[in-house]
């Protein structure tokens, strides 16, 4: 199992979420644990798999969504089930079917993980009440991951493409170094090209910030950690097109003037933007479009 898994707490239990092919997987094993309490899951798994009501639900589910489904060995364990003999495992239902909506992991987070339509089946065997639970905080979490003002998903992801903590203060708010930048043309001679774009944007190098803030600087923070969410969108754009000047062999003071030209324009016409003024933090997961919140 990878960083990909997420988890969702339903009733005080953590339950784990993979991603399989761009579907969601939710654990049985999680689910029967929080139900009936650990290690009697996978028994739990195993006598709800042998019922016949699961298998032809499996079953349906397998030949709307598996191209590759095999449905002769999925008739040989209906016709079976039922019988004081018969048994089945998560493996051998996947193995004998090629059945892609339930699956065994192993390692750290292991278990059988199911497709969410038979995870939430499984909810209604083990207990219907904690699957409304599960569904609730399941739509939680999908609304979370499709909000397109979620701070980490939008800014961060996108904007930014970099390991930066984003912080609503403005840069402003913190002590900057004062650096005429229009008259002394010194330092752009030994500037590495980060520093071009922290002058161009900010009006000092990454070195004179961190002169001027000793304690911020030991804190392992630098003056990025500091910009607004504009002034990191600002900074992405800046970016990219410092590249392209790169490669059109520009001298460096004629790129830091463009580019300082850009940040100015740029930041001013995003701190006039409304949508942007109406980004509000709901909580430490979403952040909404305030203004169209108290508009509808």
């Amino acid at each position: 199992m990878t960083a990909k898994i997420k988890k969702i707490l339903v009733n005080d239990f953590q339950i784990s979420i993979d991603r399989n092919k761009d579907e969601d997987y939710i654990s049985l094993t999680d689910m029967a644990n929080a139900k009936d309490g650990e290690n009697r899951a996978a028994d739990i798994i195993k006598n709800w798999i042998r019922n016949r009501g699961t298998i032809e639900f499996l079953g349906t589910w397998e030949m709307l969504n598996n191209p590759n489904f095999k449905v002769v060995e999925f008739d040989h364990f209906r016709k079976e089930a039922g019988l004081p003999t018969f048994v089945l495992s998560v493996s051998q239902w996947v193995e004998q079917t090629g059945a892609i909506g339930i699956m065994s992991k192993l390692g750290k987070y292991g278990g059988t993980y199911a497709h969410k339509d038979i995870a939430f089946e499984f909810g209604s065997a083990i207990s219907p009440v904690f699957k409304l639970y599960l569904i609730k905080e399941y739509q939680r979490l999908k609304e979370v991951e499709s909000n397109q003002f979620n701070l980490e998903w939008d800014v961060k992801r996108i904007l930014t493409k970099a390991n930066y903590s984003i912080h609503t203060d403005a840069i402003k708010n913190h002590i900057l170094p004062s650096l005429n930048i229009s008259k002394d043309k010194e330092w752009i001679t030994y500037a590495e090209e980060a520093d071009v774009l922290n002058v161009a944007l900010f009006g000092c190098t990454a070195k004179q910030w961190k002169q001027a803030n000793p304690q911020l600087a030991l804190d392992g923070k630098n003056m990025r950690d500091f910009a607004s969410i504009n002034e990191l969108t600002v900074l992405s754009n800046l970016e990219v097109l410092n590249s392209e000047l790169i490669k059109n062999k520009l001298p460096k003071l004629q790129r830091f003037q463009y580019l300082h030209k850009m940040a100015i324009q740029q930041k001013a016409v995003l701190d006039d933007n409304s949508s942007m003024k109406a980004l509000k933090k709901m909580s430490d997961d979403t952040f909404l479009n305030e203004g169209k919140r108290l508009n509808d």
